[in-house]
């Protein structure tokens, strides 16, 4: 995963005050039921999308309705693909020193107008998720040192993060890939057993979405944070066996579920609706050298995922300039550049991680990790002699062809209404509001002295798409190389 993809500050470390639980008597029976019944989502994204603004049974639902029909797209991202490279390989064609990127499979299979639409999406979906993992960094150190403010934090982790132009390509990433997944498994465990034995606050309380407009941003925080795969194709291009990747992603959704909803249920069992008001886990958790280290290893792992994100624009771009079969790593590096310093003032422009999060969900990822795979393989193979010449015949668990296309066909209607719908109607009217509240340039975003929000508006404060919202990407970038 991933991601990251994937904060809200109240308390800023250093000044953290704990609460008392309630210290109430509780039965087996409901401590039982707490633990496995409460929460469904990942750390700040999942608390606060699927926890405290889904509900508890809704949150859990949509991670693993989500999570199948993720699974689903990136199956379909890995069958194209191999298909455009197989045909490709037959002309002859020599990608030694070129990385095939999705736009090229839409542009080989479907012809240049798929290309373009796919370019567009996919470039725009990876610029503002590089985003999201800037302002994320800022934010998680801001936990350990408060001395700065965000705005500064992020003019810091730019330029770290501008090193990323010094690493060639997927193949690069192995020993990263295996600690970011250390790291994720971290901090999941950390947040889990110092949720449990931190124990319920005072008086809380487990209320649930209480607006239309924060369930749809819920379900659209969720909806991203399963759509981690705009750089699949690349992933694959970097296998030795890109067939097999359609597997890997699938039991690394497994394993990502496995991290997330004990984290989220036990979060979400001791807080309750406090994370309407903190959606970053840290912020509600006492300082302790244990909290220390899991952000530090978040940040580590937020750059990263930032790597990530970034690697398919750098290819891009190459690509427009001239420069992708270069054999320089210097004067790639130099001509990447250019890349981040968008990304860069974006970060600082709008700093508002949550509201970017579900933004991006319903008006790109919708699009670009499940609506056009969806189309592009029924259009792919929609005369009877693709189907016939396949280099991957669907399986009969599937329903074979039928059962394909009409998984499709709802994967599209599905979230072309709920997703781009409704998704983007709760996310822009977040969006906007964050504007109305903080401006633009806020030095820093939602730390203690801007709390809380206007009354009239006080639960529609999104979450981040934290570091862990970007979990779902580690398991697939580990197995891959």
């Amino acid at each position: 995963m991933a991601a990251s993809d994937k904060v809200v500050e109240s308390v800023i470390a250093g000044n953290y005050e704990e609460m008392e639980t309630d210290g109430k008597p509780r039965d087996i029976r409901s401590k039982v039921s707490n633990f496995f019944w409460h929460g469904g989502s990942v750390y700040d994204a999942w608390f606060s999308c699927a926890s405290n603004q889904l509900g508890m049974t809704s949150g859990i639902l949509f991670q693993l309705f989500y999570g199948v029909m993720g699974s689903w797209t990136a199956y379909l991202i890995s069958i194209l693909y191999v298909e455009y490279r197989t045909r490709k390989e037959r002309e002859k064609v020599d990608f030694r020193n070129h990385v095939i990127q999705w736009f090229e499979v839409l542009d080989g299979l479907l012809g240049k107008h798929w290309r373009n639409v796919g370019l567009a999406f996919n470039c725009t979906f990876l610029l503002f998720g590089s985003v999201i993992q800037l302002i994320a960094c800022a934010s998680n150190i801001y936990y350990i040192n408060d001395n700065l403010d965000k705005r500064t934090w992020t003019y810091i982790f730019g330029a770290c993060c501008a090193t990323t132009v010094f690493i060639p390509s997927f193949h690069n990433y192995r020993i990263w890939s295996f600690l970011g997944l250390i790291m994720t498994t971290y901090t999941a465990w950390y947040l889990t057993i110092a949720s449990l034995l931190h124990g319920q606050v005072e008086g809380v309380k487990h209320s649930g979405p209480t607006k239309l407009v924060l369930y749809f941003t819920g379900a659209t925080n969720i909806l991203y944070t399963f759509g981690g795969h705009a750089v699949t194709v690349e992933i694959m291009h970097a296998m030795w066996k890109p067939q097999k990747f359609k597997a890997i992603y699938l039991l690394a959704t497994v394993y990502v579920l496995t991290l997330t909803i004990p984290s989220a249920s036990a979060v979400y069992w001791a807080f309750g609706d406090l994370l309407l008001n903190h959606s970053n886990a840290f912020a509600l958790l006492p300082r302790s050298p244990f909290r220390d280290i899991s952000v530090i290893l978040m940040l580590i792992h937020q750059f990263i995922t930032f790597g990530f994100a970034c690697t398919p624009l750098y290819f891009v771009w190459e690509k427009a300039i001239g420069m992708h079969e270069c054999r320089s790593l210097c004067k790639r590096a130099a001509a990447r550049l250019p890349v981040v310093i968008p990304i860069w003032f974006l970060a600082i422009v709008f700093p508002f991680f949550g509201p970017i999060n579900s933004t991006v969900g319903s008006l790109l990822v919708s699009f670009t990790v499940y609506i056009i795979p969806s189309l592009a393989h029924i259009f792919t193979f929609r005369t009877s002699a693709a189907r016939e010449n396949a280099v991957e015949q669907p399986s009969k668990y599937m329903g074979r062809w039928v059962g394909t296309y009409t998984i499709n066909v709802f994967v599209v209607i599905w979230v072309l209404i709920v997703g781009f719908g409704f998704g983007g109607w709760a996310s822009m009217t977040n969006f906007i509001h964050q504007i109305d509240t903080f401006g633009l340039f806020t030095k820093c975003y939602q730390c203690l002295p801007q709390l809380p929000p206007p009354p009239h508006f006080h639960n529609a404060t999104a979450p981040l798409p934290s570091p862990l919202a970007n979990l779902t990407h580690a398991p697939p970038h580990l197995h891959a190389l």
